[in-house]
């Protein structure tokens, strides 16, 4: 129930916050047992789009003409002739058409994105990977803050996607104000996030769309981590502008 119109949800010049009393569900074309909520499209301004997959049991994803990362955030999905469960996830390089299927009812995320070539560097193929497999990094060398890679920080990938986990209290170093824009999606817990000159509480659930140089920083409040899934445009120079 709505409170009078009340909502932590808030958009800015530079930032979204969409938290879930606002969502709004809608099916795709090619779509079938299954609903989106579109977290953040080119519509709003952003050079990518991000969504979650709500699937029925047998629900499809249609496949997409651009290069698409897909994570399970619970259920079963099978994307070709693998089968994802939570914490896993599948590239698809541009192109790439493998059947999407839920074998249970669940939920994923999925971020598409056109692929920006350059030159003598063949795009990635497509590839699966479990969270639980990839290195724990800390940041700035701090315990409190891990960091685990689900994309290799390599010449054919053009965005990154991690996981961050930070224990009660934990806050990033700095704030950050970078050309990189950032979708994320809070997974666990809750906290602070800075975004431009706005100061908003935060917890799982909830979706943040960062532009370019837009001022960010976050600190972990609870008694139990914090844990978000989070992407950026990585890996090309700035100043191209000419993506496949």
């Amino acid at each position: 129930m709505q409170h009078l119109g009340h909502t932590r949800s808030a958009l800015g010049r530079d930032h979204l916050l969409q938290t879930p009393d606002t969502f709004v569900r809608t099916p795709l074309p090619g779509m079938h047992g299954a609903t989106v909520i579109v977290h953040i499209a080119p519509a709003a301004g952003a050079r990518f789009t991000q969504y979650t997959v709500e699937f029925a049991a047998d629900g499809v994803l249609a496949p997409c003409r651009v290069q698409r990362f897909l994570y399970v955030l619970d259920g079963q999905i099978a994307v070709g002739d693998r089968n994802l469960a939570a914490g896993e996830f599948a590239y698809l390089p541009p192109g790439d058409a493998p059947e999407i299927r839920a074998t249970s009812s669940g939920r994923a995320v999925v971020i598409e994105k056109p692929y920006h070539r350059v030159a003598n560097v063949a795009p990635p193929a497509r590839f699966t990977g479990s969270e639980r497999d990839a290195a724990v990094q800390f940041l700035a060398d701090d315990p409190a803050l891990e960091v685990r890679a689900l994309l290799p920080d390599a010449p054919p990938f053009d965005f990154a996607v991690n996981t961050m986990v930070y224990q009660p209290g934990a806050s990033l170093p700095m704030v950050e104000i970078h050309v990189m824009e950032h979708g994320l999606l809070m997974l666990e817990g809750a906290g602070i996030y800075r975004l431009g000159e706005c100061w908003y509480p935060v917890a799982a659930g909830d979706f943040i769309w960062m532009a370019p140089y837009c001022p960010q920083w976050f600190g972990a409040l609870g008694k139990t981590p914090a844990k978000y899934l989070i992407y950026k445009d990585w890996n090309r120079h700035p100043g191209a502008t000419s993506p496949d």
